[in-house]
């Protein structure tokens, strides 16, 4: 019995990784997958990465002295990445599992 019993350990740890099976524990820590959760993290993914592009432009564009092209450059490079993280956020099968 300890070798089928091993087998359904393993079983059980491989369809945990490929997201078959929810691990087991009691949740805490883990993302919400209800709608007010991913509605969540879609804004917070969209605005870090313009604040991010934000804030590297502006500091390029002081150290050198090409305001404003930089900063603009970097705002819509921000605004690109935050659409496309969220665009692999809902994509079915592709990018990050939530």
């Amino acid at each position: 019995m300890s070798e089928r019993d091993g087998f359904e350990q393993r079983l059980r740890e491989a369809r945990t990784r490929q997201g078959l099976d929810k691990p087991s524990g009691d949740g805490k820590g883990s993302l919400s997958t209800g709608p007010w959760g991913i509605g969540f993290r879609a804004g917070v993914e969209v605005v870090s990465a313009l604040v991010v592009g934000v804030v590297i432009g502006l500091m390029l564009d002081r150290w050198l002295g090409t305001k404003p092209w930089l900063f603009l450059l970097f705002f819509v490079a921000g605004a690109a990445a935050g659409i496309l993280n969220v665009y692999r956020l809902f994509a079915p099968g592709r990018g990050r599992k939530i």
